[in-house]
């Protein structure tokens, strides 16, 4: 049974006097206890909007949010905002991108922590104190009772990327969102950030849904990957799969412009081209007609579905696929 059902979710911003844009456009996932679902694509294709919006953290003026997020019994999209508030922390917590502007950086790590402890474990503050060093000792903080006393800027990028995930673990939630967790860190800290992650969710015994636009992370880290392409799901399958033979033309660009160690030095990438910008609107055809090398006329007279596709065991949206891997070698479990 799935712990979050996420059916036909549409996030639409609209200003006065401006056509309406539409950043998630019926986009369909579940997450399983334990499992760790991916959310890929570039900027802009709206993967943390997906977020945000399952989180109740959008904007309610100018906002149109549809569709379903069914946390177990509970469509998380119909809750009041003092019913989300209970839920996000306790149930499901979420690391966000930037962790210097998600701290509040006029109070020390240690408050930011205790507070968490206390609203929903209704914890004591000398119990929350210990429980706040034990949680930054689990997360990698050396020094943690000294760390409690320090505000985020006196915290390196790495530091305050544990900090904030040491107050989404807080709770012990049954649902992590982890938004581009390792965004502007160096790659040794990168690494022990995905480390951690995947061990503390191990250990914790929660879902982790990860946003991410890092193929090596979706790599090392996912069961299942959804690939999102201008506010859709484009391909959706297991990252073996996903590795040794991408379908969508998208994905299989992707997975082409990543840099490779066995590569011969001087060989230039291979971008895709173009930008999210270029997307055709989904009612005229498939959004990534006017960058893909595969584009034949049905593209951009008629609108893909995401289908089964029973060859290659995934969901598909996409009139003509790759037929072979077209970049990396078959990746066996």
């Amino acid at each position: 049974m799935a712990l979050l059902e996420v059916k036909d979710l549409t996030v639409t911003f609209g200003r006065r006097g401006e056509k309406p844009v539409r950043a998630v456009d019926g986009v369909s996932f579940s997450v399983e206890p334990g499992q760790t679902v991916g959310l890929v694509g570039e900027s802009g294709c709206g993967k943390s909007v997906t977020s945000l919006a399952i989180m109740g953290l959008l904007p309610k003026r100018g906002v149109e949010v549809g569709g379903t997020a069914q946390f177990e019994d509970v469509d998380l999209l119909k809750l009041s905002t003092n019913q989300m508030r209970d839920r996000r922390g306790r149930d499901i917590g979420m690391v966000f991108q930037d962790p210097l502007s998600s701290l509040n950086p006029v109070l020390p790590i240690g408050k930011q922590v205790t507070e968490v402890l206390e609203r929903h474990r209704n914890m004591h503050k000398g119990e929350a104190k210990a429980e706040a060093t034990d949680l930054l000792t689990a997360v990698g903080i050396p020094d943690p009772q000294r760390r409690l006393k320090d505000y985020p800027h006196h915290l390196s990028g790495g530091m305050r990327q544990r900090a904030l995930i040491a107050i989404a673990l807080a709770c012990r939630p049954r649902l992590l969102i982890a938004d581009e967790p390792t965004t502007a860190l160096d790659v040794t800290v990168q690494a022990q950030i995905l480390a951690l992650l995947e061990r503390l969710v191990d250990e914790v015994g929660s879902a982790l849904i990860l946003i991410t636009h890092d193929l090596g992370v979706v790599a090392g880290l996912c069961d299942t990957v959804n690939v999102l392409y201008a506010g859709k799901v484009v391909e959706n399958t297991d990252r073996y799969r996903l590795f040794a033979q991408p379908r969508h033309p998208y994905t299989s660009g992707l997975l082409g412009s990543v840099p490779r160690l066995d590569a011969p030095r001087g060989q230039a990438l291979t971008p895709i081209r173009g930008s999210v910008a270029d997307a055709l609107p989904w009612s005229e055809g498939c959004a990534f007609a006017p960058r893909c090398d595969n584009k034949i006329d049905t593209c951009v007279s008629s609108t893909p579905q995401l289908e089964p596709d029973a060859e290659s065991r995934r969901l598909l949206r996409c009139f003509n696929p790759v037929e072979k891997p077209a970049v990396v070698e078959e990746v066996t479990q």
